[in-house]
């Protein structure tokens, strides 16, 4: 089966994060196996200093699994290698029925922008992405050569991106 992909774009405070977790909630009431991939340009650590696993990885090992009978993760350091592809992060997610991307405004899967009126940039992002395919905004925006969404009416967007990503009851796994 086909991955679905949907991301969430956005300048820095226009709302992404928030949106994305509202869509994560609703897709996953309604009974959808939903993975994320967030995308972070700085440097961000999910370990802290001192556990076992920073310990492993400040010895040198290149990639430090850490498992519960709750969770696991994989954390792997570059090393020097260039950071991977989207499409190399996607291979290692396990099946799902829908992946949300927040961030990667350079990659050419299909996105809704969000805007804030308190983002740190108001710059419309879509004029320059053909793979914009809608807006979600807490003020009214002018062009509507796009469909425009409420940034807060995440039942609607559900819809929208059920619709755009072929999602169909059936498809539940």
């Amino acid at each position: 089966m086909n991955m679905r992909v949907f991301g969430i774009t956005g300048w820095k405070n226009s709302g992404k994060t928030t949106l994305t977790e509202k869509l994560v909630a609703e897709l996953v009431r309604r009974g959808w196996k939903v993975s994320t991939v967030k995308h972070a340009h700085h440097d961000f650590d999910i370990d802290k200093p001192g556990a076992d696993s920073f310990r492993h990885r400040q010895a040198g090992a290149t990639e430090v699994a850490i498992v519960s009978g709750n969770r696991w993760a994989l954390m792997h350091e570059l090393r020097g290698e260039n950071e991977p592809s989207l499409t190399d992060i996607l291979a290692r997610l396990a099946p799902c029925d829908i992946v949300l991307v927040e961030g990667y405004k350079r990659e050419s899967h299909r996105k809704i922008e969000t805007r804030r009126l308190e983002a740190k940039d108001r710059t419309p992002l879509s004029a320059g992405d053909p793979n914009i395919i809608a807006v979600a905004a807490d003020f009214a925006v002018a062009d509507k050569r796009l469909p425009v969404f409420d940034l807060d009416d995440v039942k609607s967007i559900v819809d929208f991106i059920e619709r755009t990503t072929s999602l169909v009851a059936s498809d539940v796994t």
